[in-house]
């Protein structure tokens, strides 16, 4: 135990005396004229792979190139380093005669994680490695912390969540990630404007956070002297837009919910919620459908999404089941014969299900408990009961049931979509049982919104309405076992707790 301590004693030692070293090259560049801080632009012309990947028509041409050293190797009057910028990495031959003795000379100074940039030609060594044979070599900027070792890496996922910006350094597959993250928010703009939507932003601090079954934030305005809370879902504003007239709307925004730290959940995440006047539930599974093949197709170049060890096929339709029948086929038990609670509540007891309210509420356990896990391939799950989904329209067969489908892949919920609720009478009542939900102890109740009443009176026209978690489509388009994974940076527990 004294023998390790020692060694971690010296380590420190040692990175502590590197740290100085850095610091006193920055010294003496500044003391130099040379201050790599003041340097306020740079001309690249080209990126590492669309040089390796167009080298028949580059070789011999001059390019410039910038990024961060990761390796250097000196040989006396020659040295090879590699740089790393977005794209990717390529190597370059630095050679005195070249470049000529005193740039020579402070290239030698370099450290591994300075940023630089390079000038030459391309060409390609003996070796066949497609390289830069440099004629200008720039300290662009200093690099005054040690980067993880090479080999080893950056492996502690805490740290990697915290400093996120190392992670992107130290490992390729999380900058391609994230660019992947990128292109699903693009392509999903690009498919919804295609398809006459328009994109729209809303409030994040409202007096009301409704639309969803979630626990808000609470904050303060001091201007207004007035209690405000994060949204926790799109909903509410984007039917004020439909009855407004604008009939194709959507949005893609941060909403926040107070709530526990999972795999799958963070309490911000990435929300788009669309709406679409003059259609229903069936018209957004359409829509589901084809805009997942779209980005699957556009991200991936395939319709068949590999993730962990199950293969989802894209490319067929998806499943279409209700809910009573989904508890039926996995959980062997047929609600369409349950009369009324107390029967649900006996079944319920019978299988130790022990949250039990109504009837629908307790047919929604049964789902949660017994079906979710099944549905690996694309599925859609219709017609919830009413109790659970206070925002949809009433099936007009059997008004237990209502109008609404959860999407599901990996056995978890993807995006969740109504036949809207347009009724302003049905919408008072469903909001006057929130309440009594919520003054019973249930958190995460509706409250009555007037404004949207009020909106509803005016007229909204039937409409489809749909969320689609983003991080959670990112995850499987990425391969990502974690939602942290796709989070740029996710919520952490301050250190200092």
């Amino acid at each position: 135990m004294a023998e390790e301590k020692q060694q971690g004693q010296t380590k420190g030692q040692d990175i502590n005396q590197l740290l100085k070293v850095r610091r006193e090259k920055l010294t003496e560049l500044q003391k130099e004229g040379k201050d790599p801080f003041q340097i306020t632009k740079y001309k690249v012309t080209h990126h590492s792979m669309e040089i390796k990947e167009h080298f028949d028509t580059l070789e011999s041409q001059e390019v410039s190139i910038a990024g961060r050293m990761m390796f250097k190797r000196v040989m006396g009057k020659a040295s090879f380093c590699n740089i790393q910028d977005l794209q990717g990495n390529i190597q370059a031959y630095v050679a005195r005669d070249n470049i000529g003795e005193e740039s020579y000379k402070d290239f030698k100074k370099f450290d591994i994680g300075d940023i630089i940039g390079i000038k030459g030609n391309v060409f390609k060594t003996k070796t066949g490695e497609i390289s830069i044979h440099a004629e200008e070599v720039v300290l662009l900027s200093k690099s005054l912390q040690i980067l993880p070792e090479k080999y080893h890496g950056l492996t502690d996922t805490d740290m990697r969540y915290r400093q996120r910006y190392i992670d992107l350094i130290m490992n390729q597959e999380v900058k391609d990630t994230f660019i992947k993250r990128s292109k699903v928010i693009s392509s999903i703009r690009r498919y919804l404007d295609n398809e006459g939507f328009m994109e729209v932003e809303t409030p994040m601090l409202v007096q009301n956070a409704g639309g969803a079954a979630a626990r808000p934030f609470e904050t303060h305005f001091n201007a207004l002297n007035e209690d405000l809370r994060l949204r926790i879902s799109l909903e509410l504003y984007l039917k004020r837009l439909i009855v407004g007239g604008l009939e194709r709307v959507y949005e893609i925004g941060r909403v926040f919910r107070n709530e526990g730290l999972d795999t799958r959940h963070n309490p911000e995440f990435t929300l788009m919620e669309l709406y679409q006047a003059y259609t229903d539930y069936y018209g957004m599974m359409d829509l589901t459908e084809n805009l997942y093949r779209y980005v699957a197709k556009e991200v991936t170049g395939s319709e068949i999404l590999q993730y962990g060890e199950h293969q989802m096929d894209l490319s067929k339709p998806f499943e279409r089941i209700t809910m009573v029948d989904a508890v039926k086929k996995y959980a062997n038990v047929d609600f369409n014969e349950i009369a009324n609670a107390e029967d649900a509540k006996k079944i319920a007891e019978e299988h130790h299900i022990e949250e039990r309210h109504g009837k629908g509420d307790i047919l929604n356990l049964f789902f949660e408990e017994y079906v979710e896990e099944h549905l690996i391939q694309p599925t859609f799950v219709m017609d919830h009961p009413i109790e659970i989904s206070p925002l949809t329209k009433k099936k007009p067969e059997d008004p237990n049931y209502v109008e609404r489908f959860e999407f599901f892949m990996n056995g978890w919920e993807m995006a969740n979509a109504y036949s809207e609720l347009n009724d302003p009478i049905d919408q008072r009542e469903r909001f006057a049982a929130q309440e009594k939900a919520f003054m019973a102890g249930d958190e995460e109740a509706n409250h009555t919104d007037e404004d949207f009443l009020n909106a509803l009176n005016i007229g909204m026209p039937p409409t489809g309405g749909i969320g689609f978690g983003i991080d959670r489509m990112v995850m499987m388009m990425t391969n990502s076992p974690a939602i942290r994974d796709v989070l740029l940076f996710p919520t952490m527990k301050s250190l200092d707790k």
